[in-house]
């Protein structure tokens, strides 16, 4: 069952890295969906995995173009999610100009897209479990918004599809 409006978010782990070293970035930080969405309007875009094509090229890029007019309409924060690491969705998105801007949170087991109803098996394609492409808006931890891409497509988890909602 997907998530739906006016539902809690369900709680997960998520891993974050705020820092670099020389090479890479430092060890992530567990992120609790609860506690980080507590008292705070939250837009949350997940996809299928960083550095795959329409998310570094449209989705991310998208967010970061668009944040100062989210948090014109009251947004605190702007999460991207994936299925990967918190190391890899650091340095991907300070590669993109989004680190320290959106926050980068990494769903390496997809928990929480398995327990938001978003996960697909891409196994048969070399990829494992990713998520589906989405966006919502969460307002101190309850959905009030869920936009949900059909197969291959990227049409209303943008931005600006976002800012026509709040």
């Amino acid at each position: 069952m997907t998530i739906e409006i006016g539902t809690r978010i369900p709680d997960a782990t998520l891993y974050e890295s705020t820092a670099f070293g020389e090479a890479c970035p430092l060890s992530p930080e567990k992120v609790s969906v609860a506690e980080g969405t507590k008292g705070k309007k939250i837009v949350i875009f997940g996809l299928p995995g960083a550095y795959t094509p329409t998310c570094s090229a449209k989705h991310v890029p998208g967010y970061v173009e668009h944040l100062a007019a989210l948090k014109a309409k009251g947004v605190d924060e702007v999460w991207c999610v994936a299925v990967n690491d918190g190391y890899v969705m650091a340095a991907w998105g300070k590669e993109l100009g989004a680190f320290g801007k959106v926050r980068m949170l990494g769903d390496g087991s997809a928990e929480l897209a398995k327990k938001l109803g978003l996960d697909k098996d891409l196994t048969a394609h070399g990829m494992g479990v990713r998520m589906h492409r989405f966006s919502m808006l969460v307002d101190d931890g309850v959905v009030k918004r869920v936009n949900v891409e059909q197969p291959g497509k990227f049409e209303v988890s943008d931005a600006q599809t976002m800012l026509g909602q709040l």
